[in-house]
This record gives C-alpha cells, structure tokens and sequence, in this order.
C-alpha cells in the first residue's frame, strides 16, 4: 500500500474511533446525569404545609443542561422520568409509577425533561460563559420548572395561583438560589473540558 494509501487508512480508523468515542461518552453521560438526577431524590426534606418536598434534584438537572448541551441533556432526564414511570423506585421517597406525573410533583417532572433544553442552548450562547451568566441560565430553568410544577399542583390540590405559589415555590426559592450558585460554580469548574467532549 502506498504512503498515501497508509496515511488515508489511518485518518479513516481515527475518525471511526472518534466517533466511537463521542457516542461512548455520550451514553456514559447520560446514564450519568440520570442515576445523579435518581440520588438527588433520596436527599429529602419533607414540607408539612405542602406535598412538594425538597430534594438536590434540581441541581444535576441544571448541571445535565449546561455540561451535557440542549441535545443530550434532555434524553438524561427524559431516561430519568422513563425508569421512574416504568416502575424503577427513583422518584422522591422511592416512588415509582407513571401515576406519578398526574400527582403532585408531576408537574416538577415533566419539567425537568425541558430545563435541560433551555439550560443547555442559553449556556452555549457564549463561547465561554462566565458565574453569572450561568446562573441567568440556571435561573431561567428554574422559572420553567415552578411554573410548570406549580401549574400542576394547583390542579391536582384544586386551589388558586396564590395557594399554589405558596405550596409550590415560595418555599423552595432560598434553596433553589443555593442549588443554582453550586451548580454555576461546578460548571465553571469543568465546563472547559466537557464543552470538548459534548460541545
């Protein structure tokens, strides 16, 4: 074979294993993001006023926007919300069950399968976001996630926006502000080396 031939077998075979590579750490980051976003479930803080407790979920939905991008973040958190739905115990407290999206969090769960969307394409606004660009981002999720969580406590509880805004986000926003800066923190931390790996 000629040095022509040699040079264009092996720029092929880099390429094949390039892909390779991409494709293996994509799956090892979505599963990643996913059994992450599963454990941040088991750190619960029961609420006596509401049925919505505090969990870290929110933190590794945000990180799985911003390190994994607007495409595999989703399929991190949509993998998540699938398992829990076909009856793998990872939703908060151990619950499992499609009934679970038609319940009181529900609504924080469907969210979660979009603030990795949103998250993801707003980081990937800036070649090279600083803090508190991230936490824009961050914060931007957070309003989907209430909204989204809130809308459907209201109506599975059968009250109003105002109740539901009390039982479903102001409690949560001190801890949502916490979550947001160590989730910005952690991405700026890492962010340079996973946007070579998933752009």
């Amino acid at each position: 074979m000629s040095t022509a031939g040699l040079t264009a077998h092996a720029e092929t075979r880099a390429a094949r294993d390039l892909v390779i590579n991409r494709a293996a750490c994509a799956a090892i980051g979505v599963v990643a993001f996913a059994a992450l976003t599963a454990l941040g479930a088991f750190v619960r803080i029961p609420l006596a006023f509401t049925p919505v407790p505090i969990t870290l979920q929110t933190l590794f939905v945000h990180l799985a926007g911003a390190v994994l991008g607007p495409a595999l973040g989703p399929v991190a958190e949509v993998l998540y919300v699938g398992l829990g739905a076909a009856g793998l115990p990872i939703f908060t407290g151990g619950a499992s069950g499609i009934a679970r999206l038609a319940g009181p969090t529900g609504g924080y769960l469907i969210a979660f399968m979009i603030v990795p969307l949103v998250v993801g394409r707003l980081v990937r606004l800036r070649a090279n976001p600083g803090f508190w660009w991230v936490v824009l981002c961050m914060v931007c999720g957070s309003v989907i996630t209430f909204t989204v969580g809130a809308t459907q406590l209201a109506l599975f509880l059968g009250t109003g926006p105002a109740d539901a805004f009390q039982k479903g986000v102001l409690p949560f926003l001190p801890g949502d502000a916490l979550k947001i800066a160590a989730a910005a923190a952690i991405y700026r931390a890492i962010g340079a080396r996973t946007r070579q790996i998933y752009g």
